[in-house]
């Protein structure tokens, strides 16, 4: 018998991939609380191996239910003419690894600050209490120009 976990991974398509690495566009992370009721909160992230990687504390909302139930999803939209989206539904992977939390953290700090403040924000946010989360996809939902 497989765990509800088991799922067929899914590819990030290059186009994804490009639509997913542009700019400095935020995912929003949809969790499910220890209650059931669903939450959402946004997260910097970037693409590496087929997967979604982002950083949180472990304490935190996100942190609490990856350790509960790591199926969750990322969804990524651009809200301007012709609108676009992604929406990435997957298994979380986490590390507390220290090298990947700086590594992971710096690329994340270069991404969205500026390759200038990537060290900075990979020494303030690579810390213990961190987690590095892989979002394994098992189905991916693109749709490029909504209102093309």
């Amino acid at each position: 018998m497989s765990s509800s976990t088991d799922a067929a991974p899914a590819v990030l398509s290059p186009e994804v991939v490009d639509f997913l690495s542009t700019g400095t566009r935020t995912g929003i992370l949809a969790f499910t609380a220890a209650d059931g009721r669903p939450l959402a909160a946004p997260v910097w992230f970037v693409v590496e191996d087929g997967a979604l990687v982002f950083n949180t504390g472990a304490a935190t909302a996100k942190g609490r239910a990856l350790a509960r139930d790591p199926r969750v999803t990322l969804v990524v939209d651009v809200a301007e003419p012709p609108f676009a989206f992604v929406q990435v539904q997957g298994v979380a992977e986490t590390s507390e690894d220290p090298g990947e939390l700086v590594r992971t953290a710096t690329a994340l700090g270069a991404r969205y600050m500026g390759t200038d403040r990537a060290q900075e924000y990979g020494r303030r946010n690579g810390v213990p209490g961190e987690l590095v989360v892989r979002l394994r996809p098992t189905k991916v939902i693109a749709h490029m120009a909504v209102a093309g």
